[in-house]
């Protein structure tokens, strides 16, 4: 009988739950193996948004269902206690008999959070904790700050030459990165639930903001538009994707909010801070709306706005093998996006490359 840890069967739980990105949103990517005698007899992962969750489609899929009283499942998430779209995953798993789970991370929604653990035990079944730990709440990083802070995970993308710059002295910025980045741009797009820009960079760009090379779903489009300046005709106004529009609340009894909300998007009011929109009561919005993953598509001021204000958590930033020069403009500057009398760090993921770009993927640590 081969050996293998129980690192090795979590990794392959982990295989499987990103394959739920994009498609289970608001719940949480899990992934699922049965293993007996050292073998895998059965997997699964969430697939789709009120769909059977991970555990139950590892239960499924095992052909002798006799070798789940001797068998151990792993699995990236704490089992779920209570009666959602789908009945208990914990029930099943007691009801099946099985022996031993081996769980990555606990589940922080409140109506879990730890009881599975205690349900499984008090049913006499073995329960292992912390396996790839780290890994498994990375995987569900989205997931579980909105379920502790409140807020979206806010990701910041950027594409940027190789001198720093996002845009030439004109304000040129198509194309900076080649085709197999602009690729990658679209599927993190998919599985984001919105994506936010602000009305200056739809102006400049024409943005759409949808997924159009590769397959998934389009986000929800997010403007940020503090005076409604942008005319109904505008693109990104289109019936593509669902697009939801925030200005400032002193502006709430234009006309054109009539026209906007006829062409079916929504408008929402929120405070203005020094001249611009309180990004943490449109993130608190979009928490209501069970957004749990923004990507920030603006240009530089937006994007210094949200690390100033401490609402930004990663920057996902395309590097190409270009230079711009002379005044071309900056990814941040010239805000001052640093912290008084502390530098804003950061903590680099390995670098991956497509074509000849590069991406950068980082976590801000305030």
């Amino acid at each position: 009988m081969p050996f293998r840890d129980d690192a090795f069967f979590m990794k392959r739980a982990l295989q499987l739950a990103v394959q739920g990105a994009g498609s289970v949103s608001p719940n949480p990517m899990v992934g699922a193996v049965i293993v007996d005698n050292g073998e895998i007899i059965g997997e699964g992962w969430h697939q789709q948004f009120g769909g059977p969750h991970a555990e139950v489609n590892a239960i499924a899929s095992v052909a002798d269902e006799h070798k789940l009283r001797d068998a151990t499942l792993y699995v990236t998430l704490e089992p779920c206690t209570h009666f959602g779209k789908t009945p208990p995953c914990s029930d099943l798993i007691i009801q099946k008999g099985i022996s031993h789970v081996v769980i990555g991370c606990r589940d922080p929604y409140v109506e879990v959070a730890g009881k599975g653990i205690v349900q499984l035990r008090a049913a006499g079944i073995t329960v292992t904790e912390g396996v790839l730990e780290k890994e498994c709440m990375q995987c569900n990083e989205a997931f579980i700050k909105s379920h502790t802070t409140g807020l979206p995970f806010v990701t910041i993308k950027l594409a940027q030459t190789l001198d720093g710059k996002i845009a030439t002295s004109l304000g040129a910025s198509h194309w900076i990165t080649g085709e197999e980045a602009r690729r990658e741009v679209h599927r993190l797009r998919s599985i984001n639930d919105a994506v936010l820009i602000g009305e200056a960079t739809v102006r400049a760009d024409d943005a759409r903001l949808t997924v159009r090379h590769c397959e998934g779903r389009n986000p929800l489009r997010v403007v940020l538009d503090s005076r409604l300046s942008l005319p109904p005709e505008t693109t990104i106004f289109n019936d593509d994707a669902p697009t939801l529009v925030f200005a400032s609340s002193s502006w709430a009894r234009l006309p054109k909010v009539e026209l906007l909300q006829k062409k079916g998007l929504t408008v929402l009011f929120v405070h203005e801070h020094e001249g611009e929109l309180d990004l943490r009561q449109v993130l608190q919005e979009l928490h209501k709306r069970q957004v749990l993953s923004v990507m920030v598509e603006g240009g530089s001021r937006l994007s210094a706005s949200f690390i100033r204000s401490k609402l930004a958590d990663k920057i996902s930033m395309f590097i190409a093998p270009k230079l711009f020069g002379g005044d071309g403009l900056s990814a941040f500057a010239p805000l001052d996006i640093s912290m008084p009398d502390q530098a804003v760090n950061l903590r680099f993921e390995s670098p991956q490359f497509f074509g000849r770009d590069v991406l950068l993927e980082a976590y801000i640590e305030y």
